[in-house]
């Protein structure tokens, strides 16, 4: 079974992944190419929660009575919604300025802050309390609404999509 939590947490993954591989870039390129797909998905992934998790959390969150005494399913949903916009406000300002500028770099790395402490403090409140009070099933059915809304969101700009003749990509590629 799918299971929203295990979709949510390989984002955060991801995500720490990807500010690694930005430590580790080493042309205005390399900052472009790593900084244009993480902030992308950075935005889609809050949407992603704003549409699947946070509902669900506040229809079914609350486990203050189950060990965790910051299990305010609204507290959690309001404290992620400014996270979000902080998040999002950090990545419209990068986009103002050129890949490895001092004006890039100050708001990649708020970026980077604000992600972290959301991941941060999601990981620690709203997900224990989703697995605290969310069925097995309905994860599952959290997961294929959250694998749905990022189906409807990919994208296949500058990607060929068309057949290739075998032969001639050997040929091309040998």
């Amino acid at each position: 079974m799918a299971d929203i939590i295990d979709l949510v947490y390989a984002d955060h993954d991801w995500f720490r992944r990807q500010f690694f591989l930005l430590d580790d870039a080493k042309s205005e390129a390399e900052l472009a190419a790593i900084w244009d797909a993480l902030g992308d998905r950075l935005d889609v992934h809050a949407e992603a929660e704003e549409a699947v998790f946070y509902p669900a959390l506040l229809k079914h969150g609350g486990s203050e009575d189950r060990g965790n005494p910051e299990g305010d399913p609204e507290d959690e949903t309001e404290d992620a919604i400014t996270d979000h916009n902080a998040i999002r406000d950090a990545i419209r300002r990068s986009r103002q300025h050129k890949p490895g500028t001092e004006e890039w770099f100050d708001a990649v790395f708020e970026a980077r802050k604000q992600n972290g402490e959301h991941l941060d403090e999601e990981e620690r409140e709203a997900m224990p309390d989703l697995i605290k009070s969310a069925s097995l099933e309905l994860r599952h059915e959290l997961a294929l609404k959250w694998l749905r809304f990022y189906a409807d969101r990919e994208t296949t700009v500058n990607v060929d999509n068309r057949d290739k003749d075998a032969d001639d990509y050997i040929a091309k590629h040998s």
